[in-house]
């Protein structure tokens, strides 16, 4: 894959489905740190272009910009990795955390932006987006110009500012996802399920096909979203405001991780994993 723009290093930490369309998407020279990482993961970076260049402290000294995209139950950690490694330039962590533990990051660099994606993995243009807030992020945005990956910045946004869009986002679009399929377990424990759909079918309609897709395509990636629940539960306490719902609702993906990375999860199946 050839990039757009020369004389630019970007560091990527890690490229999981998501992290390695962001590596895709990044213009200049853009590396990765593949010690240790699976065979899955090397592929992943393979086909984004990247250049594997072993270990964090590899990285960090040639790489001007590090951006972090990893589960959030390990972004502070990774954190901590980076800024032990004496990295000196713009940190940009891209992960589903709470403004708090943004800034809890933040605090590890001179140089930080803070990053929130939304979307799917950025394969096509107009589906993607990173939202960027602090004082480097026009110059991170700028890697992503003209990329299937639409970077924009939070104009007066600090550290939290791009977090708190995506907690509020993310609070909806997963929380909703998890509350469905708990009421539909609700529903299937009681012997109501079928009734439950016809109902549906009737006075809103959608909400069965929904849940089908609850099943196929939330259910293998659950495992990584009890981590962000609670990263939103976070938020929403910080903020004042009851957080049992989304704490509930990290139990509710808590149970479906068995399904990880397991496609074509029926709504069955799911039902059955959350009543076990």
């Amino acid at each position: 894959m050839t990039k757009s723009r020369q004389g630019t290093t970007t560091g990527v930490l890690h490229p999981g489905a998501m992290g390695a369309t962001v590596a895709a998407a990044c213009s200049g020279t853009v590396l990765w740190a593949g010690d240790g990482r699976s065979e899955a993961t090397g592929h992943r970076a393979a086909d984004a272009g990247l250049t594997d260049v072993g270990d964090i402290e590899s990285m960090t000294a040639a790489a001007d910009i590090v951006i972090s995209v990893c589960p959030p139950h390990g972004a502070v950690a990774l954190a901590d990795a980076v800024a032990d490694a004496g990295f000196t330039g713009c940190y940009v962590d891209a992960n589903a955390v709470s403004p708090a533990t943004a800034r809890e990051i933040a605090s590890r660099f001179e140089n930080f932006v803070d990053g929130g994606l939304i979307g799917p993995p950025a394969l096509r243009a107009g589906t993607t987006r990173l939202y960027l807030s602090g004082p480097g992020a026009q110059r991170v945005a700028a890697r992503f110009e003209g990329s299937a990956l639409e970077p924009r910045v939070l104009d007066g946004g600090a550290a939290g500012t791009a977090s708190a869009l995506k907690m509020a986002y993310a609070s909806w679009t997963k929380g909703t996802s998890a509350l469905l399929a708990a009421v539909a377990a609700m529903a299937a424990a009681e012997g109501v399920g079928e009734d439950l759909i016809s109902e549906w079918d009737i006075s809103l309609p959608g909400v069965s096909e929904r849940l089908a897709g609850t099943a196929g395509e939330v259910a293998p990636k659950a495992w990584r979203w009890t981590g962000e629940m609670d990263e939103i539960a976070a938020t929403f306490a910080e903020a004042g405001l009851p957080d049992g719902f989304h704490r509930a609702a990290g139990e509710v993906y808590q149970r479906l991780d068995g399904f990880k990375d397991v496609p074509g999860t029926t709504v069955e199946e799911m039902l059955e994993a959350l009543l076990r």
